[in-house]
């Protein structure tokens, strides 16, 4: 017997979505407030990870204990809040938190290792000496990114960004952050492992075996997840399952060992210079620069993912230089308060947003709110962030996953069956994974990088540069299409640019108008913005 004939339709190829589909809530479009609220809690939880385990790594170096990490953590947080609604109200106006960055830690550590600092016995006047070194590296950083922003320059540099250029490094820009997935997971199975499983069964496999449940699980399969398997923690820390282990295994499996609860103050507001004036030495400065320019890339490309998840139109190159210049303000207001870390775009709450389907800017700004309240009560934040790393860890497995998969999708804009878009796409994403695997084997084995010259400034700026996947892949990608057979018709097209460059303007299409428009008081009095 003859197999039935195939329908036509089957062979057509999926068509190009310039506005991605299938979110219940886009940029412009909250849902109701009750709703709201539980998902911009949700955003805070998911912050919270990044958030202490930056201060968790620094400030024991710094010399500080328990009391100085809440402290820290409370200002980290605090400053979050602020950014985030900066960058809310004033910036690229999209759903995005603006938090902790990994990418600061080298020049941080560089800057805790310095020889300045060897020779202060007490521990805590070794943190406040290094505390302030950092603060003042940390301003002088944050003019590299407001003069890149609000001088219009990375607006000239995002005019050239074809959806060919940007896969790579949306793409990397969570992928290159898999060492705080899995890898924190593991150092407590019985926990990490079960959070993964179950938020995968919550989100994927529930809604659609349970119809009327399908937007609950949707929603708020993160919050069930967390609060299951940190019940299930705290009923082996109690049972004393944990009694007899390693001490590493305790901090990472118990709920009791994070110290915060116990160090943190009952009220407590964070304010400028907290630990003293800031110290400036020019070889800090151009190594934090350095982590600025990762930093500003990166964050890029998850504003770019953010975007797509909120359903809104490509952004505008004059929006995205808006929104860096205004990064660049968060940086100073991370270094005049203390936070010894740098803010940039937060990949894990970019992935929540594909997750729930609710790309709101609503939720954000609740998401804020919840951060700046739970800063200032220090105990009560201080019990969300003892939530054991590992339960972490699990939801970035997930979340870093749907943040890496909206690069992906920019290739619906490219012809695949290009070999120059083979070549590019390829090339860039090898190098963006090898050549920062080469610098972080090397530093493992040597106990430098790869640099090593006489010139610490130096040193610092080449191994944070090329430790970034994101901006190695970038710079690649961006410099290999803006290269290669540009005098070829088809290359146009091939690296997708004509379905961008009807949005290099946002103020000729009234879709960006609404989506990134400043409010109207602000726009009337300063229209250059």
């Amino acid at each position: 017997m003859a197999p039935p004939p195939a329908k036509l339709d089957e062979f057509v190829p999926h068509p190009v979505k310039e506005q991605f589909p299938g979110i219940d809530f886009c940029i412009t479009s909250p849902p109701p407030w009750p709703e709201a609220i539980v998902l911009g809690f949700q955003h805070y939880l998911v912050m919270l990870g990044t958030t202490v385990l930056i201060p968790t790594i620094l400030v024991p170096q710094m010399g500080g204990g328990d009391e100085e990490k809440a402290r820290v953590i409370q200002t980290l947080l605090f400053v979050a809040g602020i950014n985030t609604l900066l960058q809310g109200f004033f910036g690229t106006r999209l759903p995005a938190v603006i938090g902790g960055s990994f990418t600061y830690l080298l020049p941080t550590i560089s800057i805790i290792l310095s020889r300045r600092f060897i020779f202060i016995i007490d521990p805590y006047e070794r943190f406040v000496h290094t505390m302030r070194a950092i603060q003042g590296a940390l301003i002088a950083a944050s003019s590299f990114q407001i003069i890149v922003g609000f001088f219009g320059i990375w607006r000239i540099v995002i005019r050239f960004l074809s959806p060919l250029a940007a896969v790579p490094m949306v793409t990397l820009a969570a992928l290159g952050l898999f060492y705080i997935g899995f890898p924190n997971l593991a150092r407590c199975v019985e926990v990490g492992l079960p959070a993964l499983v179950l938020l995968i069964f919550f989100s994927q496999y529930v809604p659609h075996a349970i119809s009327r449940g399908r937007v609950f699980f949707d929603r708020f399969a993160v919050l069930i997840t967390i609060v299951i398997v940190w019940v299930y923690a705290h009923i082996l820390t109690v049972a004393g399952a944990y009694k007899h282990r390693p001490p590493a295994t305790q901090f990472s499996c118990r709920t009791d060992r994070s110290g915060l609860i116990r160090a943190s103050e009952w009220i407590k507001v964070p304010y400028p210079f907290q630990w003293g004036g800031p110290t400036f030495d020019g070889g800090d400065v151009f190594a934090m620069m350095a982590a600025s320019f990762a930093s500003l890339i990166e964050s890029t490309g998850t504003l770019i993912a953010v975007s797509r998840f909120a359903s809104a139109t490509p952004v505008p190159p004059a929006i995205f230089s808006r929104g860096i210049g205004w990064q660049g303000i968060g940086i100073l207001l991370d270094g005049m308060f203390g936070t010894a870390n740098g803010s940039a775009a937060s990949v894990e709450n970019a992935g929540l947003l594909g997750l729930t389907r609710v790309g709101s800017r609503r939720v954000i700004h609740i998401a804020a709110c919840f951060m700046l309240f739970f800063s200032i009560l220090g105990k009560f934040g201080a019990l969300l962030a003892s939530i054991p790393l590992p339960i972490v860890a699990a939801l970035y497995c997930i979340l870093f996953a749907y943040a890496a998969s909206a690069g992906l999708g920019f290739l619906q804009f490219c012809n695949l069956n290009s070999l120059r878009t083979k070549f590019i796409l390829g090339f860039s994403l090898f190098m963006g994974l090898s050549v920062p695997e080469y610098f972080k084997e090397y530093e493992i084995l040597a106990g430098y990088g790869p640099a090593r010259t006489r010139s610490r400034a130096f040193n610092d700026i080449v191994n944070v540069i090329f430790s970034s996947p994101a901006t190695v892949a970038a710079i690649v990608a961006y410099f290999l299409d803006c290269t290669l057979l540009l005098g070829v018709a088809s290359t146009r097209r091939d690296r997708g640019w004509h379905w961008w460059e009807k949005f290099r303007s946002y103020r000729t299409d009234p879709r960006s108008e609404e989506f990134y428009s400043l409010p109207y008081n602000l726009n009337k009095f300063f229209p250059s913005l």
